[in-house]
């Protein structure tokens, strides 16, 4: 049988921020799911790191788990803090810096299927 969802336990609780950690210096990240519609990715941020200007083709929804992050969307900066979540539009420039060591999931919807 075919698992569409990857990296974690199937019929099993988990803790999405236990699945991951970054030690100073660090951004890791893991994948989730990826296919031509969608994109699902787990990070975690050590203080200070960060991804520098870039866009995507799907709207990116971010949700933080732990800590905070800073995203700027469009030259607008959001403090974005556990148990938040921020929408960045397709094709609109954005950042992420960690304010704090944080971890986040990364969901990006592609418009008809298109893949990043």
């Amino acid at each position: 049988m075919d698992k569409f969802i990857k990296n974690i336990n199937h019929e099993e609780v988990c803790k999405l921020t236990d699945l991951l950690s970054a030690a100073d210096g660090q951004v890791v990240s893991k994948t989730l799911a990826q296919n031509k519609a969608v994109s699902v990715t787990l990070f975690a941020f050590a203080k200070g790191e960060e991804i520098g200007t870039h866009d995507s083709t799907g709207d990116a929804m971010v949700t933080v788990l732990e800590g905070t992050g800073r995203f700027t969307v469009g030259g607008v900066e959001h403090l974005v803090h556990a148990g938040e979540t921020l929408v960045m539009p397709a094709k609109v420039p954005h950042e992420v810096y960690a304010h704090e060591a944080f971890k986040w999931l990364l969901t990006v919807v592609f418009p008809d299927g298109y893949e990043d």
